[in-house]
């Protein structure tokens, strides 16, 4: 089920008032979802559940750069992955 970012401030700010649990129960929402959202604000702050599917930016400098080289991670394996690929394929067309 997806929540919109008014649900989740209003969820989080009753959590801070009675807890985790008793929020989650009170809501109809799983206990780690809630505990989820209260990591996003913590790290995100006010840019958490921005919405539209974009992702919010880290408020840290340092959180930022490392989601920069996580992306750019990622790209590199790809990458890799498809070198392999292709060096796979032109290594058996060179034994027939």
């Amino acid at each position: 089920m997806r929540y919109d970012k008014e649900f989740k401030q209003q969820a989080l700010l009753l959590s801070d008032e009675i807890g985790v649990k008793k929020a989650a129960e009170q809501l109809g929402v799983a206990y780690n979802t809630l505990a989820e959202w209260r990591k996003m604000r913590k790290r995100y702050g006010d840019q958490a559940f921005s919405g539209s599917g974009h992702k919010a930016l880290p408020k840290d400098l340092k959180d930022r750069r490392i989601m920069e080289l996580e992306k750019e991670l990622r790209e590199t394996q790809r990458a890799n992955e498809i070198l392999k690929e292709a060096l796979g394929f032109f290594a058996s067309s060179r034994k027939k």
